[in-house]
């Protein structure tokens, strides 16, 4: 059983659909831990202060990560390794302990002044919270929180050599056993530490997001040191691996900076606000990340590598057929998502302090996020489409405008909410939200959303500039899962009314099964419409699922050649 189970994590994946659907998998074990932590927040705390201070505290942490951790981004160093393994594997360990003295020496320096001007920074992010009686816990838990970067940081630069030798069960076991550290910190360390215990549990999270790899990297002797010597010998490394991170960590840090924006905004509105973003926008991750990144990391590895070895047109028919899933799969999660909000909300986070209007605003916070699902997971793939064709610039320019506009859009749509009371009894009815408190934390998501669907757009319209057969090979797919999602949402909805006559749905499990069974008639119509219209990308997944991909061949660390 050990040596199975040895065997799986360090199996090699190959193919786009497999090491899709296997990142997918364990993305989906991830969520189902997210969804479960986030269900004991919302049981213990309700969406109040206390998770509106949990939730703050972890902006600086998040900025520090994406600003310095870019150095040991996955895609940033992939590229390199590929070419210093190709060279030799004792050049691929310079380069390794090049990069890892320069990324840890800058993090604790970084993570050290944060530390010191905690205070400070936490009055000019959240000023809503300023006079909170959890003020100072804010202040706390932030610093304990500054210990998450270096971790992951780290991790990060180990996921690069797992994922050059397609090791991407471990890659994929991180994020598990970062949730896992979260709900420890919840159910074990809060009772016995206060409010602190939940940051404690976070850090370890990321010791475990870090601990699943060592055992290969120092197998395979990678086990990285502060190598001073080597920095300055190879410092040229550095300054490349800067100059084509800059362009990357100016993107993330725009995006974090937006949702810092965003959250400042929310800690001014009514209490629980921040609570309510976070939780809505934790569950439109859920498909995000199982559909939009698990492509998007498949593809990344063998888009690079093609591009790299002058295969343009195969480069371009990995990014069509990862475009094409994408759109496949999210366009389904969209309406779902959208229909059975209510279903969703209630019965993942309803439970404890977690009220029947926190549902319901919750919910409508969901909606609103779930429209921009597909244009999220094209953005990431059409990104990294660009940095494995070593263009910096575009997504870049893009991004940055991005994060602007969800800035702009949702600044001003607050005060559009705010001063017309014919909008807000438009968004309040059509979300069913009226005579609830705090409904104004709507125009958080709505403009977040709006600036991803114009992002994918601009996207959109480059690759088609740059790749001119782009759109006429998607616009299939597009209006087939479209046309079959649409009706999957409206024979959803029926079925809706159908089973709330059957069911109790003031219970737990009346509101479960009338949202499961309803969902199962409109998928089953959905599916068959898809096959009645010749769609191709549902007898891809199912060959697939049907393919050998539990019996591919494993490759076991020691008899490797790396």
């Amino acid at each position: 059983m050990v040596r199975r189970i040895f065997n799986l994590i360090h199996k090699e994946i190959n193919g786009l659909h497999e090491a899709a659907y296997l990142l997918g998998a364990f993305a989906l074990l991830s969520q189902i831990l997210a969804l479960f932590r986030d269900r004991l927040l919302a049981h213990f705390f309700g969406a109040g202060a206390v998770l509106d201070t949990y939730y703050a505290a972890f902006r600086l942490p998040d900025i520090i990560f994406v600003a310095i951790a870019s150095i040991v981004s996955v895609y940033v160093l992939i590229p390199f390794l590929a070419e210093k393994s190709a060279i030799s594997k004792l050049k691929e360990k310079e380069f390794i302990n090049t990069i890892f003295s320069a990324f840890f020496l800058i993090i604790i320096i970084v993570s050290v002044v944060a530390f010191i001007f905690t205070p400070q920074l936490m009055k000019l992010f959240f000023p809503g919270l300023m006079e909170s009686a959890q003020f100072a816990d804010l202040i706390l838990l932030t610093r304990v929180l500054l210990l998450q970067p270096i971790f992951l940081g780290i991790s990060n630069l180990f996921a690069s050599i797992t994922q050059i030798h397609r090791k991407f069960v471990l890659y994929a076991l991180s994020p598990v056993l970062y949730n896992i550290g979260i709900i420890v910190g919840i159910v074990f360390f809060y009772p016995s530490f206060g409010f602190i215990g939940l940051g404690y549990g976070v850090v370890l999270g990321a010791i475990l997001h870090l601990g699943i790899q060592i055992p290969f990297i120092v197998r395979n002797k990678f086990l990285p040191r502060v190598a001073l010597g080597q920095l300055k010998e190879n410092f040229n490394d550095v300054k490349k691996v800067i100059f084509l991170s800059l362009p990357r960590t100016l993107a993330l840090s725009a995006h974090q900076i937006s949702l810092l924006f965003l959250i400042s905004f929310a800690s001014l509105m009514t209490s629980g606000s921040i609570a309510v973003f976070n939780l809505s926008f934790n569950l439109q991750s859920v498909p995000l990340t199982i559909i939009g990144v698990s492509y998007s990391v498949a593809a990344f590895p063998t888009l690079a590598k093609m591009f790299s070895n002058g295969e343009k047109k195969e480069f371009l028919s990995q990014v069509l057929t990862a475009s094409k899933h994408i759109i496949f799969w999210s366009f389904p999660a969209i309406v779902l998502f959208i229909i059975l909000r209510a279903q969703i909300v209630r019965v993942i986070l309803g439970s404890g302090e977690f009220d029947w209007a926190d549902t319901r605003l919750t919910a409508a916070a969901l909606a609103l996020f779930a429209v921009s699902i597909a244009a999220q997971g094209l953005v990431l793939l059409f990104v990294r489409g660009y940095y494995a064709a070593g263009n910096t610039k575009k997504p870049l320019i893009l991004n940055l405008v991005s994060a602007g506009l969800v800035i702009v859009f949702a600044f001003g749509l607050g005060k559009v909410f705010a001063g017309s009371p014919t909008f807000q009894y438009f968004i309040e009815s059509l979300f069913r939200v009226e005579g609830i408190e705090g409904t104004s934390v709507l125009m958080l998501p709505l403009g977040y959303s709006i600036a991803l669907i114009l992002n994918a757009t601009a996207f959109w319209v480059m690759f088609q500039k740059d790749f001119s057969s782009f759109s006429r090979s998607l616009s299939k797919t597009f209006f087939q899962s479209l046309s079959a999602s649409i009706l999957m949402g409206f024979v959803s909805y029926e079925f809706l009314n159908v089973f709330d006559d059957l069911f109790d749905i003031d219970t737990f499990w009346g509101i479960f099964s009338q949202g499961l069974f309803a969902g199962i008639v409109g998928i089953a119509t959905g599916v068959m419409m898809l096959v009645l219209l010749g769609n191709k990308e549902i007898g891809e997944v199912w060959r697939s699922l049907h393919s050998k991909f539990w019996r591919a061949d494993t490759v076991i660390a020691e008899q490797e050649e790396i």
